[in-house]
């Protein structure tokens, strides 16, 4: 063993690995290197500081010598030895000259009810015209109509703030900043041009914007939104600064005039103060986002629904956003988040988004980490962690060299998930699909973070590779026939997605994927007892997992799926309305006849 190999164990490196299809994969030297030089030294005033996950009111056993505590509430206690039971929350200890940010969690999140919701995504939503795109009212009036048909959730792609002045870049998946919100999805009431079946971004963003500027022009002013705005502190005011320099120097701070790209700069206090307008016009337009999300989590709790809305959570940010401007220590630079290849991707995954530094995130006492979670679960009931696998392990890709894995602190951030979603009252629902680090689940499962299980996936994989009856499915999961990145119900039964692959070259024989497709459809059909989507919807309602979701595209009856993972311009991605109007998919007789069957699987309460 070397030198350089203990300086990569010592950093958390993990070079040698069995990727998702059982092969052995070894990345090289120059990844290595490039991964540790992403992970540069330490601030000086953070190198003696890391964090601790310890039980909430339990004593702690501490070492020798005099400690200050600095409870969560400010109060400054003294002492010696063992630490006072303390309450769940952020406190901090100073000791032999270490801040330890102690992170005082309950032990497990309550298990949630037995019930199900609707996932849609919301830019797909319409009503009159197929103009613009979903609306943050328009998920208050679907979730009234879900909760008169028993459902207890409507859950959401993440609606984090994205690039402006970007219309090309609009993944949802590859936000600007997740703790801001999307300002596309804001109702002004104005009339928007229509599209089509397709959403024309450039068009729409250009319209959205227009309508937001009349909008503003009209605003006479606020006590609340100024109250707003003061509340958010320099946070807020850092964001909107970035949202007006993108409107100067383009939406990506890696190309902007180096005085621009340090947000403390002179240069950039100068322009806030000059473009004070501006900044007032961005913060504007995240208070009126935030004021008409929280308004449908309203209509929704008061229309029976206990969660709400289900939010979502990206794994990662763009690496030259307003987050990555703003946290520019917090993130690495030169690496992407990504996966390692498997079955469904023999080339791996580049994901092009900056991952959080394990160091950086250990030395703030998780700060940025908990924001990004309160954020989003100011406003909903339950909360999905994208690829929660992060948790454990992060796979790092250099730019232009073959990735590795970084582990991460998952015990601790598991006890920051627990404190947030506890505060809120809400439930976690971890995305644990792919290549799952051993030990994982078992970790999930004892914080009480639920998993997912997609009806196309399970099997009996290692041995007769049957479909699993839904009394095998885990309990403590949501169970859905499949996600954003995978085909319809019709569309699999069809096997569009196998044409889309074929078109893109991916399939050397698609005749033989398509036989192996009606094989598998005739197989899930018996374990399910029926052809339909009726059938379906009694095999998820009967599945052991607490929470089902099922999908709005196949209420709707559509059949292309929403996202082709691997794709940027090969297929219409994040642009296909429902075929229904909001109204057509609130009075749809599917909606209806799912409601009766959930009900009588138990799931309505």
């Amino acid at each position: 063993m070397s030198d350089f190999d203990d300086t990569c164990r010592r950093a958390g490196l993990t070079w040698v690995y069995r990727d998702g299809a059982g092969r052995m994969q070894e990345a090289p030297e120059d990844s290595r290197r490039a991964v540790l030089a992403a992970l540069t030294a330490l601030p000086d005033d953070l190198r003696q500081a890391t964090s601790l996950a310890i039980a909430a009111g339990q004593a702690k056993d501490w070492g020798p010598g005099p400690w200050v505590l600095t409870t969560e509430a400010g109060e400054d206690i003294r002492g010696e030895g063992p630490l006072p039971p303390l309450p769940v929350g952020y406190h901090r200890i100073r000791h032999n000259g270490w801040l330890v940010h102690l992170l005082a969690a309950p032990p497990r999140l309550p298990a949630p009810p037995r019930r199900w919701g609707l996932t849609v995504p919301l830019f797909a939503l319409w009503e009159g015209a197929q103009a613009g795109m979903g609306t943050y009212p328009q998920l208050g009036a679907l979730a009234e109509g879900l909760a008169r048909n028993g459902a207890a959730f409507l859950g959401i792609n993440p609606i984090h703030a994205g690039f402006p002045t970007d219309a090309h870049s609009f993944s949802p998946y590859a936000p600007s900043h997740r703790r801001r919100l999307n300002t596309l999805h804001i109702d002004t009431g104005a009339t928007l041009p229509e599209t089509g079946a397709l959403i024309d971004y450039p068009r729409s963003i250009r319209a959205q914007r227009a309508a937001l500027e009349d909008a503003f022009a009209a605003f006479k002013g606020s006590a609340a939104f100024e109250a707003w705005r003061g509340e958010g502190g320099t946070a807020l005011e850092e964001f909107v600064t970035h949202q007006a320099l993108s409107e100067v120097h383009g939406g990506y701070w890696g190309a902007w005039p180096l005085p621009f790209q340090d947000p403390k700069s002179p240069d950039v206090q100068r322009f806030a103060r000059e473009r004070a307008q501006r900044l007032r016009f961005h913060a504007w337009t995240q208070w009126l986002a935030e004021t008409q999300l929280a308004d449908s989590q309203a209509r929704a709790k008061a229309a029976g629904m206990p969660f709400g809305l289900y939010l979502d959570i990206a794994v990662g940010t763009h690496p030259h956003g307003a987050e990555t401007w703003a946290e520019r220590d917090l993130f690495a630079q030169g690496v992407s988040l990504g996966a390692p290849p498997d079955l469904l991707g023999p080339s791996g995954q580049r994901w092009g988004l900056a991952p959080m530094r394990p160091d950086m995130l250990r030395a703030t006492g998780y700060s940025a980490f908990a924001q990004t979670l309160r954020a989003q679960l100011r406003f909903c009931g339950l909360l999905r962690i994208d690829h929660i696998l992060g948790l454990e392990r992060s796979f790092w890709l250099p730019d232009g060299l073959p990735g590795l894995y970084v582990t991460m602190p998952r015990d601790e951030l598991l006890a920051v998930l627990r404190i947030e979603a506890t505060r809120a009252g809400a439930a976690i629902i971890g995305e644990d699909l792919g290549t799952i680090p051993d030990g994982l689940r078992g970790a999930l499962d004892a914080s009480g973070v639920m998993g997912c299980r997609v009806a196309m996936f399970e099997r009996d994989w290692e041995g007769t590779g049957a479909f699993l009856t839904p009394d095998a499915y885990t309990p403590t999961a949501l169970a859905s026939w499949g996600t954003h990145d995978l085909p319809t119900w019709q569309g699999w039964r069809q096997g569009r997605d196998i044409d889309w692959r074929a078109e893109l070259g991916e399939i050397a024989d698609p005749g033989a994927a398509h036989a192996t497709r009606q094989s598998e459809v005739a197989a899930f059909d018996a374990v399910a007892g029926a052809a339909d989507l009726e059938g379906l919807h009694r095999f998820l309602a009967r599945a052991a997992s607490t929470l089902v979701a099922v999908q709005g595209e196949d209420l709707a009856g559509a059949v292309e799926q929403c996202n082709l993972p691997g794709t940027l311009h090969e297929h219409p991605n994040w642009r296909r309305r429902l075929p229904l109007p909001l109204s057509g998919l609130i009075s749809a007789p599917s909606l209806g006849q799912t409601g009766r069957i959930m009900h009588d699987a138990g799931r309505n309460g």
